[in-house]
């Protein structure tokens, strides 16, 4: 199963963006999504992530208060917006599922990734 993930661009310091995933599950409703992203030459990490129901969602301290993540469970669907974006966010963002009531926090926890979407922040 490949997660489609689109939405990445070029944009200012400052401004915003809202990538969006779709993820042809069956049972959509029963997995936990996330977002990462990869710096060329770093590790793949972990930005966020969002409950099965929406309701719960957690973040890596460097993007609170910037980014939100919300889902449409009836159209297989998981969001990030993105505002008052850094330079240091610029990376290839990857949206990630894991079956079951857990958010992957890590690499070898996800189940299903997405083929990546660019995102360009510039000073």
């Amino acid at each position: 199963v490949q997660l489609q993930a689109s939405g990445g661009g070029l944009v200012q310091a400052g401004g915003s963006l809202r990538l969006s995933c779709e993820a042809p599950l069956r049972t959509f409703s029963l997995y936990t999504m996330g977002w990462f992203r990869q710096v060329p030459g770093k590790e793949r990490e972990f930005v966020g992530g969002i409950s099965r129901d929406g309701r719960s969602t957690t973040y890596v301290d460097s993007v609170k208060g910037r980014f939100t993540i919300s889902r449409e469970n009836a159209k297989n669907m998981v969001y990030l917006q993105m505002n008052s974006l850094k330079p240091e966010d610029t990376a290839v963002y990857y949206c990630a599922a894991r079956q079951g009531t857990l958010v992957a926090t890590r690499i070898p926890r996800v189940h299903y990734w997405g083929q990546g979407t660019l995102v360009t922040v510039s000073s």
